[in-house]
């Protein structure tokens, strides 16, 4: 047993502490090897003890031999730390010295003659492992510390790559938030603007719905003033009838002309109750919701009924306004599909534009001006033509390119909503695919045609 010689140790743990610490440093174990950082933070301590045993229990070879253990202890933590890039380089400086040293204590061991005969051998090899180790270790060192700050500059821009993310990922929520409310506001909007729209719609319908009623009422009374008139004459001849077959020898001739009369009478009153009849039923459709039903119609009865309506409704409104209109309907053409309501309502709001405009140019009291409002039907090209045309007051270009639009009315505040012929050409051109188109020359004349397919 030998006493603890100072002289070997203090170098030896000072070379562990040293190697230790640059280990600690080059290989971040604090950071990336906690649990290995504690135990090589006491290295020293271990070191102190493994030499101060083996010099008690008179081991040499421990003392002699302690760098190789060393660095075989270093091989150890490399390899435990391999998955780092800068490891490998650390490894190849040290391994040449660690395999040097080891045969070097073989041979020394086993063959102590042999090693002592050889021994400048052992030590130029030694002596490369040695500046190997030095010159590796030097330049694994500038390696290591160039791929730290590599590292810490890629940790760096990731750092602030996650703080860019972070920002726009708030940014993202906070602009889907503002979305998702902006789009709850519009869709609030539609619901409004589709309420407005059907309140706007509706009143048209009421509007058109009301000058119609005024033509329908005038309309209306001729066929019953008719009526009325044949039947009091059919009573009157029925009392001649009983007075006539009251005496003895009655004229049995007067009494056949008198019921042929009476049959003319009941013919009359049909016919003009069937003329009621048709222009009720006719409000009665113009006021009824389009049902979107297709029905096979004659247009010119509807064009001869709303010319008419349409007439005594504004005379109705105005009783010093006075116009001529006419009439040229072709009587071959043929019934087509149409939505009758729908279609009516078109032809009324044409119709009472063109008197309206009729009306407005006789107020102006011109030399020889006789108002007039025309509609013609005829066929052309596979389609059935309606044309409405008025010598009133016309419209420039300007007006004519907008007349269609929806709101867009010439008429004062208050007299029109600006609807009639936006629904009137969605009518004819969405609901029945036809075209409906204007034509007009200011001051002189317009001209409405409107061109449905038959099929």
């Amino acid at each position: 047993m030998d006493d603890l010689d100072f002289s070997e140790v203090v170098p030896n743990i000072a070379i562990t502490f040293v190697v230790m610490r640059f280990l600690m440093t080059y290989l971040e174990t604090e950071k990336r090897l906690p649990h290995l950082h504690k135990i090589l933070n006491f290295a020293w301590l271990w070191a102190l003890i493994l030499l101060a045993m083996s010099s008690v229990l008179g081991l040499k070879f421990i003392n002699e031999n302690y760098i190789l253990l060393l660095s075989l202890v270093i091989l150890y933590i490399l390899d435990k730390s391999r998955e780092m890039p800068i490891t490998r380089m650390l490894a190849i400086a040290i391994i040449p010295y660690t395999v040097v040293s080891l045969i070097n204590a073989i041979f020394e061991l086993l063959t102590p003659k042999f090693h002592e005969s050889n021994i400048s051998i052992f030590a130029s090899f030694k002596g490369f492992a040695i500046t190997w180790l030095i010159g590796f270790s030097i330049y694994s060192q500038r390696q290591g510390k160039r791929e730290r700050q590599q590292r810490l500059k890629d940790e760096e821009e990731k750092k602030k790559l996650e703080a860019k993310k972070q920002e726009l990922e708030y940014q993202v929520a906070e602009r889907t938030a503002e979305l998702t409310r902006q789009k709850e506001e519009l869709e609030q909007t539609v619901i409004e603007l589709k309420t407005t729209q059907n309140q706007l719609v509706h009143a048209e319908k009421m509007a058109s719905l009301g000058e119609l009623t005024a033509g329908i009422a005038h309309e209306i009374q001729n066929p019953l003033n008719f009526v009325n008139n044949f039947s009091e004459v059919s009573v009157e001849l029925c009392q001649e009838i009983t007075e006539e077959l009251e005496k003895e020898n009655f004229d049995k001739t007067y009494i056949i002309e008198i019921l042929s009369d009476l049959s003319q009478n009941q013919e009359k009153i049909t016919h003009h109750g069937q003329r009621a009849a048709s222009i009720v039923k006719g409000m009665l459709q113009h006021s009824r919701t389009s049902t979107g039903q297709k029905e096979l119609t004659d247009i010119n009865v509807l064009a001869d009924e709303y010319i008419r309506l349409s007439y005594h409704g504004l005379r109705a409104k105005d009783k010093s306004f006075m116009a001529d209109f006419k009439t040229n309907l072709d009587p071959n053409l043929p019934k087509i599909k149409i939505i009758p309501q729908d279609f009516g309502r078109v032809l009324l709001n044409v119709i009472n534009n063109a008197f309206y405009a009729v009306q407005q140019k006789a107020k102006l009291k011109l030399d020889g001006y006789k108002p007039l409002v025309s509609i013609d039907t005829y066929l052309e090209d596979g389609e059935v033509v309606v044309k409405i045309k008025d010598n009133g007051t016309g419209m420039p270009e300007s007006v004519k390119s907008k007349i269609f639009q929806p709101f867009f009315t010439t008429k004062p505040t208050g007299q029109g909503t600006g609807l009639g012929l936006s629904l009137a050409y969605d009518i004819i051109t969405k609901g029945h695919g036809g075209t409906m188109e204007v034509d007009s020359v200011e001051g002189e004349w317009t001209v409405f045609i409107i061109k449905l397919p038959i099929d």
